[in-house]
């Protein structure tokens, strides 16, 4: 009945989604820039040695080696010292990039489901292309029992699971800003390659689209050859990424973006398709739970106020000060319709000292050093390059871009990196800034807080939101 959310980078990580599991209902981990977290962790020196449990299950031992004698480093790097990059995602990454894929993404799922017979689900997003083949096999390796996607239309993920499922080779056409009908660039992913020999068959994990409209669900459902397994209507209201609304974009006096009735979808046609349906967006009350069944959705979708619980893996000052805002009423997300170099809005907590703050925004040197959210365009010699709206203004202009595209962009893959106590540290020395990504609801998280408690846990979000506290 009740779906975590799979939130930012690294913030539902597997603690959180164990947690969740074990009250019965799916927790989710976030498949965001896994490879980062795992090299991050390791460099910190893995205390208290889940990530090396998890590595020495891996079903590859030579592979899990080689990760762990790169990045691992006993005790811990100095606090001075900047964490070692791992190369950019491309659309044919190197063996050892495959590798560190597959193992993140196995490490972060067997985690979660480690000593749990609740379901888990990984959470990605469809513009992240480049890393979504290794990272899929790695997350079914480790039995993760349902995929989530957004951002995007994932028409051609219910196949490839397929496939991956019978250890076969896949594909997959990539998004190509330029590209012409005779190109065909793709992203492609090799089992046989990743096990060192013959691979076995794996369970297929159960599909689910998130999408915002019922008109992109209809064409999921019914006009590709492999269907999804059912659907998260996500509304506006919800964190980080948002669908842009239908039609012209329009602006608030606030300078959000406006969403009107063509962005609301039409649940009796989602009940039609007969697929299983979860609702997502401010439907975190008992009651809105109740709604949700009784309008045909199995159940909801709930995000933020995990996010803010005992196991989420926001770092723990960020919790502290949210939910002291929350209390007090003035914790509020601003939607921006730039800071996001994916183009899409982007719910920001407005937060003194992060990068919703101007002066910080303006102060931090524009770098693009981990690119997950990077744009693939064609040169004008018909090959595949790279571009991100927040890298310095000049590389971005160089490589084919427009000005007007870096106005307001915000480097999202260092500071959801910072959010989880992971930061990279700056030129200057100092660490990235955060910024922290909410839905609407954090305005009233704070309500999960028993009298005189400052902290509450996962499993008390389930028991509310079932009517059970």
């Amino acid at each position: 009945m009740l779906i975590q959310g799979g939130m930012g980078v690294a913030v539902s990580g597997w603690r959180l989604a164990r947690a969740v599991a074990r009250t019965g209902q799916m927790g989710v981990v976030s498949g965001t820039a896994l490879d980062s977290v795992l090299v991050r962790r390791l460099q910190l020196g893995d205390p208290g040695g889940d990530i090396r449990r998890a590595m020495a299950a891996f079903p590859i031992p030579e592979a899990a080696e080689a990760v762990l004698e790169r990045y691992f480093i006993p005790g811990g790097k100095s606090p001075d010292q900047p964490f070692a990059k791992s190369s950019m995602n491309r659309d044919r990454p190197s063996a050892r990039i495959e590798d560190l894929l597959v193992v993140a993404n196995f490490v972060e799922v067997w985690l979660a489901k480690e000593g749990s017979t609740g379901p888990v689900g990984v959470n990605y997003l469809e513009k992240l292309q480049a890393p979504t083949l290794p990272s899929l096999y790695g997350a079914m390796l480790a039995g993760v029992d349902y995929v989530l996607m957004g951002a995007g239309i994932p028409r051609a993920i219910p196949a490839i699971l397929n496939r991956l499922a019978e250890g076969l080779p896949v594909d997959m056409k990539l998004d190509v800003k330029g590209a012409t009908r005779d190109d065909d660039f793709r992203a492609v992913f090799d089992p046989s390659r990743a096990m060192r020999g013959t691979p076995g068959t794996l369970h297929r994990p159960d599909f689910l689209a998130i999408v915002s409209s019922h008109v992109l669900a209809i064409m999921l459902a019914t006009k590709i050859d492999v269907p999804v397994d059912g659907f998260i209507i996500e509304g506006h209201t919800a964190g980080g990424h948002n669908a842009p609304p239908r039609g012209k974009l329009q602006l608030n006096p606030a300078g959000e973006p406006v969403y009107g009735d063509r962005d609301r979808p039409d649940l009796e046609v989602m009940v039609d398709l007969g697929l299983p349906f979860w609702m997502a967006g401010g439907w975190a009350r008992p009651e809105r739970v109740r709604e949700a069944l009784e309008l045909g959705a199995s159940g909801v979708q709930v995000g933020t106020p995990f996010a803010y619980c005992e196991e989420s893996d926001f770092d723990e000052d960020v919790k502290r000060r949210v939910l002291k805002s929350s209390a007090e009423g003035h914790a509020r997300v601003f939607t921006d319709p730039v800071a996001s170099p994916s183009g899409f809005p982007f719910k920001v907590v407005e937060t003194p000292g992060t990068l919703s703050d101007t002066d910080v925004y303006e102060q931090r040197t524009r770098t693009c050093t981990l690119g997950y959210l990077r744009h693939a365009y064609r040169t004008p010699e018909g090959r595949m390059a790279w571009r991100c709206p927040a890298e310095p203004v000049e590389e971005y202009l160089r490589k084919g871009g427009a000005l007007e595209d870096t106005v307001g962009r915000k480097c999202l893959c260092q500071a959801l990196m910072a959010n989880v106590g992971l930061p990279q540290l700056q030129p200057d020395g100092t660490p990235e800034p955060l910024l922290i990504t909410s839905g609407d609801a954090v305005s009233e998280v704070a309500r999960f807080l028993a009298p005189g408690a400052d902290t509450y846990t996962a499993a008390e979000v389930v028991e509310h939101l079932l009517g059970r506290h």
